[in-house]
């Protein structure tokens, strides 16, 4: 891994690949690609229910958080040399929702967390990240993230570590976000009301394309 978080460059993907057959960022047009709506934050925060909940509303594609399906079928404590594997599976999963929603006629496509989320983590627990994760993560950018914040309660499971530090990583999704310059919706609050500020943001952002 590097120790260096870069700005913004180009992106071109490991291996010297374009990381994205139908990728987000840039103006939108007729026939364009669908708006990427990311379900993002720290730990236990309900990302992934958000994420289906948002996916059934709007009938588009939804991406599983790779990530967690990585350390499930890993069975043991991830290291930094799984960064690189769990940043690919997040953007083949994006992808793959991405051309779905695009193949659907759907407007946006939901991913259940992104790049930004391996960013978060690899720096939290290794200092660093390698470069194509933090050059692609700025390409790669979605239209909307859903910040879910550690206000509801916490629910042990085998890939859940770090109760004690919910604050401490909602605030670094906070700077990653800021840093990548991305549009951030707040999600807190009961279930009820998170999905309603989920989809207040999701549906102004949709008039947003709709009336430029």
């Amino acid at each position: 891994m590097s120790g260096m978080d870069p700005g913004g460059e180009a992106m071109v993907g490991p291996g010297g690949r374009e990381g994205a057959n139908v990728k987000p960022g840039g103006d939108p047009g007729a026939g364009a690609r669908p708006l990427v709506v990311v379900v993002t934050g720290s730990e236990c925060t309900g990302k992934t229910t958000l994420a289906r909940t948002l996916a059934a509303r709007y009938d588009t594609a939804v991406a599983a958080e790779y990530s967690r399906d990585y350390a499930l079928a890993r069975g043991g404590p991830l290291t930094e040399a799984d960064v690189d594997p769990i940043a690919r599976g997040t953007v083949r999963a994006a992808d793959a929702a991405i051309a779905e929603a695009l193949r659907r006629g759907r407007p946006l496509a939901v991913l259940d967390t992104d790049l930004a989320s391996t960013l978060v983590y690899a720096w939290h627990y290794y200092g660093g990240a390698p470069a194509w994760v933090q050059k692609e993560a700025r390409a790669r950018r979605g239209d909307l993230y859903l910040l879910c914040h550690p206000d509801v309660p916490w629910v042990a499971d085998p890939v859940r570590d770090r109760p004690h530090l919910r604050e401490q990583l909602h605030a670094l999704f906070h700077q990653r976000l800021v840093a990548l310059g991305a549009r951030v919706a707040h999600v807190h609050g009961g279930w009820t009301d998170r999905e309603a500020r989920a989809t207040a943001a999701v549906d102004a952002l949709l008039a947003a394309r709709a009336h430029p």
